[in-house]
């Protein structure tokens, strides 16, 4: 026992000693005097963030062609409509009656050539909006649905719409927008009807094509919007309508005595000729141009898809080497970058990348980087260090203090906007100041004692 006292008694004045030569164990902390520099330790607070967040700053931007986007474009045009046939030489007789049958409802589907209108809400947010105050507006946006049947939409991508309902539209972009992750509140409608057409001809005020809308025009309603029938006498008159590989003709005195011909519903693709006489072949003539000219645009989309195709390609190359090559050059560091760099007891003493395009936050930062642990990092001392700017603020940091002990205090930590070049940092815990002090002194005590 003597000798155990003996060895203790030793191991004390050998502390003593190592203590009074300055062997000492000395860890970092923020002061308000540090050797000519004047520190100012500020509390995070909802006030104080307002006026930390003050100082400005502009997050930097990616190069453009990280938000431009391969698809799009329009299709080569094709040929026009071919002019109406003559009129024929009129011979009296007697045209039987074969009347279409009514055009099926239902409700309208999108086509190629449509054009879309989206509006989606836009966020504008007020000086004071940590308090929650904001606003929003409508931004509206015409889209085209290409001849691959889709739209491109900067936020979500490429979406198909063609031969949907508006309804069904709605419910896919819906999907989109959640599976984006963005505020599905939007209002969809067409804007333009180029999908679905009815042709017109012959003896009317002006040969036309007639968009099909919401509501399918009535045969009256396609002939009073091509300029009413010009025929001087009924009893010569003809509407003949080619429909789908057959040919229906109503002859102009019963198309005038019959209210339910003049309400028979038109369909996409109908091709209607007032002729002025029953010449038949006259009439025959204009459906075999129509016909022959759908075949040419056919082929001649086909082509133009095809080159379209071949030059989304080519962008999308670009586009790739171009953002390879900036991946590139940052990877190597040759590309500037804003850092925030953390210290203390964090996870890793290392340095954190201010994203492109946005603000990052404190909680940003400390999470994204795997936060700290609360063994030996004490939540109740986490510092931003921020070097004061410009010729006035030489030499001076403001150190603001976030006091997460209690943890309702880190959702101040979403609002303390990052600035480039500061420094966070978190003190030790007492108890780890401490006991780093004793696995510092312990040995070299031991070895004094074993030694004397």
């Amino acid at each position: 026992m003597r000798r155990i006292s003996a060895i203790r008694a030793g191991l004390v004045s050998t502390a003593l000693g190592l203590a009074g030569c300055g062997l000492t164990y000395f860890s970092p902390t923020v002061s308000q005097q540090a050797q000519g520099l004047d520190v100012r330790v500020m509390p995070i607070t909802r006030e104080n963030i307002i006026l930390a967040n003050r100082q400005a700053y502009t997050p930097r931007n990616l190069p453009g062609y990280f938000s431009q986007v391969t698809g799009g474009g329009n299709l080569r045009g094709t040929s026009t409509l071919p002019p109406a046939p003559q009129v024929p030489d009129v011979q009296v007789g007697r045209l039987e009656l074969r009347p279409p049958p009514n055009g099926a409802g239902g409700p309208y589907r999108i086509g190629i050539g449509d054009v879309v209108r989206l509006a989606t809400r836009v966020a504008t947010v007020s000086p004071d909006a940590w308090t929650g105050g904001a606003a929003s507006e409508n931004n509206r946006q015409n889209y085209t649905v290409r001849d691959d049947g889709a739209v491109t939409i900067p936020e979500i991508g490429s979406i198909p719409l063609a031969n949907m309902t508006i309804e069904e539209a709605e419910a896919s972009l819906f999907r989109r927008f959640v599976e984006s992750g963005l505020d599905p509140a939007f209002a969809l409608e067409i804007a333009g009807f180029n999908s679905a057409r009815i042709n017109v001809g012959g003896a009317v005020g002006s040969a036309s094509v007639i968009p099909i809308t919401l509501s399918p025009p009535t045969l009256a309603e396609a002939l009073t919007l091509a300029g009413g029938v010009r025929v001087g006498d009924p009893q010569f008159g003809s509407i003949r309508i080619y429909r789908d590989g057959t040919l229906y003709q109503i002859p102009l005195r019963d198309y005038n005595r019959l209210g339910e011909l003049r309400a028979l519903t038109m369909v996409a693709g109908d091709s209607v000729f007032v002729d002025t006489g029953y010449d038949l072949d006259r009439a025959l003539n204009y459906y075999e141009q129509q016909v022959n000219l759908t075949v040419l645009r056919r082929a001649d989309r086909t082509q133009a898809l095809l080159e379209l195709q071949n030059e989304v390609a080519l962008r999308r190359a670009t586009l790739d080497e171009a953002r390879g090559l900036f991946q590139a050059r940052t990877d190597l560091g040759a590309e500037e970058r804003d850092y925030v760099y953390l210290a203390g007891e964090v996870n890793e003493q290392s340095r954190f990348a201010l994203p492109y395009g946005r603000q990052a936050s404190l909680a940003d930062v400390l999470y994204g980087s795997g936060g700290f642990s609360t063994e030996t990092g004490n939540p109740a001392q986490i510092y931003v260090l921020r070097a004061g700017v410009g010729v006035e603020g030489f030499g001076a940091v403001t150190a603001w203090h976030l006091d997460a002990s209690n943890a309702v205090n880190l959702t101040l930590a979403t609002q303390m906007e990052m600035r480039p070049d500061d420094i966070i940092f978190i003190e030790e815990q007492p108890i780890t100041r401490w006991n780093r002090a004793l696995q510092q002194l312990f040995p070299p005590l031991i070895t004094a004692a074993v030694g004397g």
